[in-house]
């Protein structure tokens, strides 16, 4: 199999499953071209299989409030961090389904928020060293009047609390490394810019 993209190309000469559970692990055997010019040696690359994901932050344009989540991550315990991250809404896409479905239906399930407008941010692979998986980011706007509880779905094991910061509060936990994510970080960082056109027209 080749694949061709701007006079670089990929043959991929075997593949070989090695995890098949909640992600995939895939084992690949390819060759590509180089910059120089001719083929790199045969490689070897293991790659996670991930489905895409959507996260979307919640913000209340009238209130300025900031909504996130709170979560136990594995992987951060693995690596020896405090694990119970804040974090903006998140979840995987279902076969058939958008970006922008899965941002409404998880505001619902991990933050009891109804979306009034969604506001694409951006999207980008997670690790595209070693997986798959692409996040697509948005802004939704909603009312935080009666946000904060605690949220998740029983059937994926889900224990999520629910944060209600002001934007100011939000910014400084970013400046002091306390949304160590990239998604919470690249949400905030567009929110830190485009807040004062999005809060003038909702005056």
């Amino acid at each position: 199999m080749t694949d061709s993209y701007q006079n670089h190309n990929v043959v991929i000469s075997r593949k070989e499953t090695l995890f098949n559970g909640f992600f995939s692990a895939v084992r690949y055997y390819l060759k590509h071209t180089l910059f120089q010019g001719g083929w790199s040696k045969l490689l070897a690359r293991e790659v996670l299989i991930r489905h895409s994901a959507a996260g979307v932050l919640l913000y209340d344009p009238l209130l300025d409030n900031v909504i996130l989540v709170e979560q136990f991550r594995v992987g951060v315990f693995v690596a020896g961090e405090w694990p119970w991250i804040m974090e903006v809404v998140a979840g995987m896409l279902d076969a058939g389904e958008t970006p922008e479905v899965v941002a409404r239906r998880e505001a619902m399930e991990e933050a009891g928020c109804e979306i009034s407008t969604l506001r694409p941010i951006t999207h980008y692979f997670s690790t595209p060293g070693v997986s798959s998986e692409r996040i697509w980011l948005f802004c939704g706007l909603t009312d935080s009047r009666n946000a904060g509880g605690i949220y998740g779905l029983d059937a994926e094991d889900e224990d999520i609390r629910v944060h209600v910061l002001s934007a100011e509060e939000a910014f400084k936990k970013m400046a002091k490394d306390e949304t160590n994510n990239a998604a919470t970080i690249i949400s905030l960082q567009w929110l830190y810019m485009n807040r004062p056109s999005i809060r003038s027209q909702y005056a």
